[in-house]
């Protein structure tokens, strides 16, 4: 074989893969989505989508795939072409959790795609009935010390399962889990009485927590959330070091061209910089990175060791 055949090959290549990165998008974008509409994911690839198609002309095309915690849409755009012309809106579920949910997964959330993004990320906050008799983090420890078993929170979808797992686990307490479908009927326990406390959206909770249906615990965050200033933090509250976000990234499938995915990741960043954006996620309690895709790739192995251990310790099952 001539020895100056591969690395003429190999520039070929990358000129070629430059070439199609100045010309993309060249054709409609799907962006699939693995929730049903209404919901973050929806918000989220819609304010995106808008963006995208108002700055490079090709109409973004929002589609949603539902089923088994995001793992339908999930696979399916892990067996895309490689293009840049079909993306996903992952989660902490899709790309952290389910790895350790699901020992058959369809798809590897490391080697099956190239991270663009992160969208946003927000906290949850602990709530509970206001019969409960705690406001912190500390009171609920020790009243469920003195009660094991008998607290019942409410678990709406795998991450906030795992929230209040990893809250049993760290705490050393014994709570009694229960699952819904969907966060909205969670919440809806914790204010009909059915359940004692569950960990929900920040934006989702705010009315209830200021018309006293509910009282807030504590937000999930390191710090205290910028739009819920006046609740404290379970880590500073009870529970130093708990931490727990829910975050949205863009992914392509893998093999997606560097170059595409590079001018994927700028117009993202370009995008929630905006300042039309900032104002409708930040009402959300959305704050927005401005990750790079090594960045994001890097937090997606860390979440995946995180949740894997939480798994292991706390025997959680899918719902």
């Amino acid at each position: 074989m001539n020895k100056f055949l591969p690395p003429l090959l190999a520039a070929i290549a990358s000129f070629a893969a430059a070439a199609s990165a100045q010309q993309y998008p060249a054709k409609p974008i799907r962006v699939i989505l693995p929730f049903a509409p209404g919901g973050p994911t929806d918000l989220l690839g819609r304010v995106v989508g808008q963006k995208m198609t108002e700055s490079w002309g090709q109409s973004v095309v929002v589609e949603s795939r539902t089923g088994a915690n995001g793992v339908v849409a999930s696979e399916f755009v892990a067996r895309s072409a490689p293009d840049g012309y079909t993306l996903l809106i992952g989660t902490n579920g899709t790309h952290g959790i389910n790895a350790s949910l699901f020992p058959k997964l369809p798809y590897d959330s490391v080697n099956d795609f190239a991270p663009i993004g992160r969208i946003g990320f927000a906290p949850y906050v602990l709530v509970a009935h206001p019969s409960l008799p705690v406001r912190t983090a500390k009171d609920l420890i020790q009243l469920a010390k003195g009660a094991p078993g008998q607290i019942a929170c409410a678990a709406g979808g795998s991450p906030s399962q795992l929230s209040g797992a990893l809250f049993k686990s760290m705490a050393k307490i014994d709570l009694l889990l229960i699952p819904y479908k969907g966060n909205a009927l969670a919440v809806s326990s914790v204010m009909g009485g059915e359940t004692s406390l569950v960990f929900g959206g920040v934006a989702q909770s705010a009315p209830q927590i200021k018309a006293g249906r509910l009282r807030a615990i504590g937000v999930t965050s390191l710090k205290r959330s910028p739009v819920m200033k006046e609740v404290p933090a379970i880590a500073e509250s009870g529970l130093p070091g708990y931490e727990v976000s829910t975050w949205y990234g863009l992914f392509a499938p893998a093999a997606t061209p560097r170059a595409v995915v590079e001018k994927l990741n700028a117009e993202l960043v370009r995008i929630l910089a905006l300042p039309d954006v900032k104002e409708r996620l930040g009402a959300e309690a959305y704050e927005l990175p401005a990750d790079t895709p090594d960045q994001f790739a890097m937090l997606i192995k860390a979440e995946l060791g995180k949740w894997a251990k939480v798994v292991r310790e706390t025997g959680v099952k899918p719902e």
